[in-house]
């Protein structure tokens, strides 16, 4: 798109005949449009003074230009330790430079984004990058060794899974590279030393992608080459190179600015000192501040539209666009033009050409996400692996056998000399169980609260059985009285409310974020019990910032517009002051009076309230289990909201519960609830549950650093300088002083407040309060802070000694910050990588790849489900996870409340008739995966695993289809292993306990229990209906009171299983 069309022609011109040139009233996106439309060839290196301008800048112009000619050219992240943001600057910086280098004749256009720090670091001379990089392409005849030796060489690293630039792995005839000029690794096949595939392929799942002719294999240009002999960036540009300066006055002082002097140059505003009378001048203004009020920005659209001015709104998202057009023609106003799927970081007015240029984000008052090209994807599914893959010596759980040892794959014969793969599990007193790959589901890793270790069994003792019993009559006991109080619940009488009146909808379309749709439906649940006659006992779910407020806010407000008073119960005084600005802030332009009650309130204000109260002028109190003392009486309460239900004591449980049974209830919780009670659960309480965050939540940006002061200053002074606060965390409390210390030295101007646990609550609560207030910088402290603190200001977080803490509590501290429309940073401070434990840098890998809110961390995390499971089902539910794992205890829940529904008649999950548990195969076909195919431990045991809970043929058929992929051509071996466990699935649906196949014989055998209901089932019935009509192939025996059917001539499995078909 045009703009300026005077000046530019000017600048053009311009740009032909002088070395220097000037702009003035040049500012925001319309920098980029005049840029994009003026540098129409060669190479155009664009100056900006910081990361973060040299970002948006980038962002601006992919929009602006056809193809991939914007490079980022960034510095290579030296204080940033290895990390996945790291490895993303690596290759940013290195495709950017070979970039330069292979348009040396100046001949294609390119734009190359950088800043200062940037350009001061050098780079390794031309000739030898040249000579470093490795060509491949489809026929060329090279040898593994050779491409070994120069990987080597260039100091790549030899991996099992690549993920991150640098790295290399060899399988059988498969050579995976992940080069450092592009940001996904190549996949080479070959056949015998022929190359003959190439494919690009994805770290998260490691299957190929798209196919190249050739490929070019660079090193780290970032990495320190002494020998390499470093020059600077600048003197790689190509003559006739046009430079273009942004707010040159910021570096012209520094080292790099002097290397471009022998090029052209534009600067986009005039330097200080210079008199430029002939600067080409511009006329933009900045879009105006809507503030999300759409009357303002449908009048201001009408006045220019009338004015002759052409306005145009750029959005990234087609809903977007289409919620502005409605909001528009709501207000009966011009719809503009909108231009869809590009985004400018900010919007302006060209007063000469008459052209707004107007984007979303501003006009709803949002962040820009921007991502830059080139960026390494994060591997979270090799972290997820990693963090469960099994190692020997790790404890684990068998069902039937209890807690033992790991002991890794091991091979046994068979009596005829064949060869299984099978694991073995050690346990007390040398005791060994050999365990069938095709039984791995009855083992889980143990996994328990903060790794204590377990105690191993005694095979053959009664303990485990003991145990096993003992926690699922709990849970029935348990069960039961849930399921009876909630029967109760629904046969009393409580008041319904009317449906939504128009200051309903007022209210919730004045929300700031758009709903999920898990965010709908809990709103629509939550309204329809409210509406219903019997009192609602909901639960709603949801990871911290999900939304559960807002759902509550509705509620509430619901319930004051029939007239009815609301009590919103909240664990702490902090939470109660907090959740009083919230709800204050969302419904200040609606008719309702709101207050708190806390420590903090003078006796007069308390008795003030509880006047109000009673005369029935206040219609939503706020407040700690104080609420629920004496002199507290409501005039007429219909809502009880309560916060963190589990953080109360049992006392205030006993009272919540007499006053639950008549009023309607909404509990939110943040703690998740595992699965397995979810469903179990369905029958005793009304959940509802938010898995999604909301769409335009800027994810944490989480980096991992070493203690280096300059960085550390350089993070407080930038998140000082936007006019933010800090947490700092140390989980020392006798050593806060000398941190506070060291800080005040680093930032002398910074307020510090310190706060830890053993601080009187009274003095904790003023300073935390105060440092609300922001009458401090940064709040010093230890990990206190991890529950429910919501401090929209504060959006840097670094963690000393990260290492040391537990998974769920870094997820829980970062969650701290980012909860506003601000872009938040969490800094994981660590010594070097090298002297840490390897469980640690599991951990801070897993924090860093999954930064994203909600994002995979409760398959990663399962200590907090194991809160979760304590909190419902009572402390003592906890000490049974301490003694089996939470994985088995997950499996003997689900066993118990299955074994309830039979008992009681109550249905519960599972609905599909399944008439056998497990059927088993016994074979002599060899089935397991050849060391000469994967020899990777972990790996095989993940992929026996997986295989072993698979139980559709198309899934089957899928994972054999990427282990090719990844793996090349599949052997007999393992290929009889996905017919094993398509037979064994099979055989489980026809009914079948067990069957075997050997000596060129299948033999079939039905359920033991003669009085089981599958014989009266109609898959019986259809069974025997097969056999007559095979009478060839299948035989029906009866021997020792065990019925089964014999079928002859099956020499393969993939016969045995085109066999068991004609059963079906």
């Amino acid at each position: 798109m045009l703009i300026s069309t005077a000046s530019v022609k000017k600048l053009s011109a311009g740009l032909v005949s002088k070395r220097e040139i000037y702009c003035k009233g040049l500012f925001l996106s319309a920098r980029w449009f005049v840029v994009s439309h003026v540098a129409s060839e060669g190479t155009n290196v664009i100056v900006l003074p910081d990361r973060e301008s040299a970002e948006y800048c980038c962002s601006d112009l992919y929009a602006l230009t056809d193809g991939d000619i914007v490079f980022y050219l960034p510095d290579s992240g030296k204080g940033v330790e290895r990390s996945n943001y790291k490895s993303s600057l690596g290759v940013q910086r290195t495709s950017a430079v070979g970039k330069i280098l292979s348009n040396a004749g100046n001949t294609d256009r390119l734009f190359i984004v950088t800043y200062p720090d940037a350009l001061d670091e050098p780079v390794p001379a031309p000739d030898s990058i040249r000579t470093s990089i490795l060509r491949i392409s489809v026929g060329q005849e090279i040898s593994h060794d050779s491409i070994r030796d120069i990987l080597f060489s260039q100091g790549f690293e030899k991996v099992d899974f690549v993920s991150a630039p640098g790295q290399y792995s060899i399988r059988g005839s498969i050579i995976d590279i992940f080069s450092y000029s592009f940001n996904h690794p190549y996949r080479v096949s070959f056949f015998g030393d022929e190359v003959e595939k190439i494919h690009v392929f994805d770290c998260n799942t490691q299957l190929s992608g798209e196919e190249r002719k050739e490929i070019e294999v660079f090193p780290d240009l970032a990495a320190e080459n002494p020998e390499a002999g470093n020059v600077s960036v600048s003197s790689l540009f190509p003559e006739g190179t046009v430079v273009w300066l942004d707010s040159s006055d910021m570096y012209n002082e520094r080292g790099f600015f002097s290397g471009l002097n022998g090029f052209k140059r534009v600067f986009l505003e005039v330097p200080l000192g210079v008199d430029a009378e002939d600067a080409v001048a511009f006329n933009i203004a900045p879009q105006p501040v809507f503030n999300k009020n759409f009357e303002l920005l449908t009048a201001d659209i009408r006045q220019n539209m009338e004015y002759g001015y052409k306005v145009f709104i750029f959005s990234e998202k087609n809903s977007q666009i289409e919620r502005l057009k409605s909001i528009l023609i709501e207000n009966s106003g011009l719809v503009p033009g909108f231009v869809a799927g590009k985004n400018i970081h900010s919007g302006f007015i060209d007063r000469d050409d008459k052209i707004c240029c107007y984007s979303d984000h501003e006009i709803f008052d949002r962040f820009h996400r921007v991502s830059v090209r080139r960026t390494v994807e994060k591997s979270e599914q090799l972290t997820l692996n990693d963090l469960t893959a099994f190692n020997i010596g790790d404890y684990v759980v068998h069902i039937d056998h209890g807690v033992g040892v790991f002991g890794g794959l091991v091979r046994m014969r068979d009596d005829k000399g064949r060869m299984h793969e099978v694991v073995k599990l050690m346990y007390k007193d040398g005791d060994v169980v050999f365990v069938s790959v095709h039984s791995l589901n009855k083992i889980s890793r143990f996994r328990s609260k903060d790794g204590i270790p377990p105690k191993v069994n005694k095979l053959g003792s009664k303990t485990w059985q003991n145990l096993k019993m003992s926690a699922k009559s709990r849970i029935k006991d348990i069960a039961k009285d849930l399921i009876q109080l909630y029967a109760k619940r629904k046969t009393t009488q409580g008041f319904a409310y009317s449906p939504d009146s128009y200051l309903q909808e007022e209210l919730e379309s004045s929300f700031m974020y758009e709903d999920t749709p898990d965010q709908e439906s809990a709103n629509k649940a939550v309204k329809k019990d409210m509406e219903d006659n019997s009192p609602m006992d909901r639960l709603v779910c949801g990871d911290v910032g999900f939304g559960k407020t807002e759902i509550a806010i509705r509620a509430a407000f619901k319930a004051v517009t029939d007239g009815k008073q609301v009590a919103v119960l909240v664990p702490t005084t902090i939470l109660s002051l907090q959740h009083y600005t919230t709800f204050s802030s969302r419904l200040r332009n609606f008719p309702c009076t709101i207050d708190y009650v806390s420590r903090l309130r003078t006796t007069k204000e308390i008795n003030d309230i509880k006047d109000r109260l009673k005369n029935g002028q206040l219609d939503i109190v706020i407040g700690t289990h104080k609420l629920l003392g004496k002199g507290f009486d409501f005039k007429d309460l219909g809502l009880l909201i309560i916060d963190e239900e589990q953080k109360f004591g049992v006392s205030t449980k006993e009272k919540l519960r007499q006053v639950k049974a008549s009023v309607d209830t909404l509990t939110l919780t943040a703690t998740p609830i595992p699965r397995t009670l979810q469903f179990s659960l369905l029958g005793a309480r009304d959940l509802s549950i938010i898995n999604t965050p909301p769409p335009n939540r800027i994810p944490t940006q989480t980096e991992i650093i070493l203690f280096d002061k300059d960085e550390i200053r350089s993070i407080i002074n930038y998140e000082l300088n936007r006019g933010g606060q800090l947490f700092f965390i140390h989980n020392k409390v006798e050593e806060l002083p000398s941190i506070h210390e060291i800080l005040h030295r680093l930032v002398p101007d910074m307020k510090i407040c310190v706060a830890h646990g053993q601080m009187e609550s009274k003095d904790l609560e003023n300073r935390m309060l105060d440092f609300i207030r922001g009458d401090y910088d940064m709040l010093l402290c230890t990990t206190i802070i991890e529950n429910g603190l919501d401090i929209p200001n504060a959006n840097t977080i670094i963690i000393n000694q990260a290492q040391n803490i537990g998974l769920s509590d870094l997820h829980q501290l970062r969650g701290r910050v980012g909860r506003s429309d601000r872009k938040a940073f969490c800094y994981l401070i660590v010594p070097p990588l090298v002297t840490i434990t390897d469980d640690a840098r599991r951990r801070l890998k897993a924090i860093e790849e999954f930064s994203d809110l909600g994002s995979g961390f409760n398959i990663a995390m399962q200590d907090l489900d194991i809160r979760g499971a304590g909190n419902l089902l009572g402390a003592e539910q906890s000490g049974f996870i301490m003694d089996m794992g939470y994985e088995t205890y997950q499996k003997i829940l689900a066993e118990a409340m299955e074994e309830l529904g039979v008992e009681t008649g109550i249905s519960t999950a599972r609905t599909e008739e399944s008439f056998v548990e497990d059927c088993t195969i016994e074979t002599d076909q060899p089935a397991m995966i050849p060391d000469s195919y994967i020899d990777i431990t972990a790996e095989k045991i993940r992929i026996y695993k997986q295989l072993d809970s698979m139980t559709s043929d198309k899934e089957i058929d899928r994972v054999k289809s990427q282990l090719e992929d990844r793996f090349g051509e599949m052997p007999q071996d393992a290929d009889n292993l996905f017919y094993v466990v398509k037979i064994r699935n099979l055989g489980g649906s026809l009914g079948f306990e067990k069957i075997i196949i050997k000596n060129g014989m299948m033999i079939m055998f039905f359920i033991a229990n003669q009085m089981s209901p599958y014989y009266k089932s109609k898959v019986f019935s259809g069974i025997l209906q097969n056999i007559n009509a095979n009478d060839q192939l299948f035989n029906l025996k009866q021997s020792e009171g065990k019925l089964k059917i014999v079928s002859r001539g099956i020499d393969s499995l993939p016969k045995a299983l085109q066999t068991l078909n004609k059963l079906k």
